[in-house]
C-alpha cells in the first residue's frame, strides 16, 4: 500500500515548520499498517477518515492498494468544503 498527496494536502504540508512536517509524516506512517494506527474516525455520511495529528487534522480516503490524502487543515478549517 502506499500514500498519495493530493495537490491541497502538499501544499499545506510545505508551509508547516519542520517538527510539525516530522510528526505529521510519523502519523502518515501509521496508515500503512493493517490495521491503521492512529487517533482515526470515520466521518459521518461520508466514505471518508480523519487522522488527528495535535490540532491538525488529516483527511483522506482509502482505495485499493492507496491511502489518497485529500487535505490537511487545523481543526476548525479541515471540515469546511
Amino acid at each position: 500500500m502506499k500514500i498519495v498527496l493530493e495537490k491541497k494536502a502538499i501544499k499545506y504540508f510545505e508551509r508547516l515548520n519542520k517538527s510539525t512536517q516530522i510528526r505529521v509524516n510519523e502519523a502518515l506512517g501509521g496508515l500503512l499498517y493493517e490495521p491503521p494506527q492512529g487517533d482515526i474516525k470515520k466521518l459521518h455520511r461520508r466514505n471518508n477518515y480523519r487522522l488527528r495529528v495535535g490540532n491538525l487534522r488529516i483527511l483522506y480516503r482509502i482505495e485499493p492498494d492507496v491511502v489518497i490524502i485529500t487535505n490537511i487543515a487545523p481543526r476548525g478549517q479541515a471540515y469546511k468544503e
